[in-house]
């Protein structure tokens, strides 16, 4: 892979572009959102975990209790939220994102 300089006025002239800019928005529009969904889940489970001790510690079966059932579940909606994340790129990120860089790297050679 070779790196190239490139003319600043090309990336000024894709920033401007609609394209460009749905791109972004197609970005924001998933990102943020999930972003504060997993953040208030997470916050969920912090502040049940400081003022709901009792709640946290009751047993569901052997001695597994509520808290470990919540924290295992942290990790499971993080891989979920990257394989949403990853599907969702691939159907209405990418090929904007792909038509963008081609044309960006015929302009600039």
């Amino acid at each position: 892979m070779t790196t190239r300089q490139h003319d600043s006025s090309v990336y000024e002239h894709i920033q401007g572009e609609e394209r460009f800019q749905e791109l972004k928005r197609r970005f924001r529009s998933w990102a943020f959102p999930m972003t504060a969904a997993f953040l208030a889940w997470y916050l969920l489970y912090v502040v049940l975990s400081a003022w709901a001790r009792d709640f946290m510690g009751t047993k569901v079966f052997g001695n597994i209790n509520v808290a470990l059932i919540f924290g295992l579940l942290q990790f499971v909606s993080t891989f979920l939220i990257a394989w949403a994340y990853s599907r969702y790129a691939e159907k209405k990120i990418d090929p904007v994102a792909d038509e963008i860089r081609h044309e960006a790297e015929g302009a600039t050679e």
